[in-house]
């Protein structure tokens, strides 16, 4: 058992996880070693997020507040915040086209699974099967990414 490699997968899993299986064959580790140790990573990190957004995101609001109190103070004019933005216009057509279980499966994949965890908890936050669908999502796109570098380095 490569534990240097594992290990290498489980961290780089609990960041970017799109890409965490990709030096797998290159580190000597098996299929199964290498879905186990990036759906554990990204699931991990993904538990661990998901539950501290809530956190996060009462932070940021309040650091926001602080900012225009003291630009406020400072009688300098605050700045409206724009509501249509490219990205705000990119999360909805996501939210519509995909709902909750594409939003779920997809984000943490294609962003980093931090910053996916936290935009999941904030769009469907309320709903009870948001984490138990990202973490179905983490396993099947472990399985479709681990599949796709084996079979890869099979052919090649």
């Amino acid at each position: 058992m490569n534990l240097a490699g594992l290990s290498s997968i489980f961290f780089l899993a609990t960041v970017k996880f799109s890409v965490s299986t990709i030096p797998g064959p290159g580190l000597g580790l098996s299929f199964v070693e290498t879905f186990l140790a990036a759906f554990l990573g990204g699931s991990i990190s993904a538990t661990f997020f998901y539950f501290a957004s809530e956190f996060v995101i009462q932070w940021a609001q309040k650091r926001r507040l602080k900012k225009e109190e003291l630009l406020l103070q400072q009688g300098k004019e605050i700045k409206k915040r724009k509501i249509f933005t490219k990205l705000n216009r990119f999360i909805f057509i996501l939210k519509s086209k995909l709902a909750i279980y594409g939003i779920c499966f997809w984000v943490p994949f294609f962003f980093s699974v931090p910053l996916g965890c936290i935009i999941v908890a904030k769009l469907y936050g309320k709903e009870a099967r948001t984490y138990p669908l990202i973490v179905l999502g983490m396993a099947i796109n472990a399985l479709i990414t681990t599949s796709l570098v084996y079979g890869i380095h099979g052919f090649f």
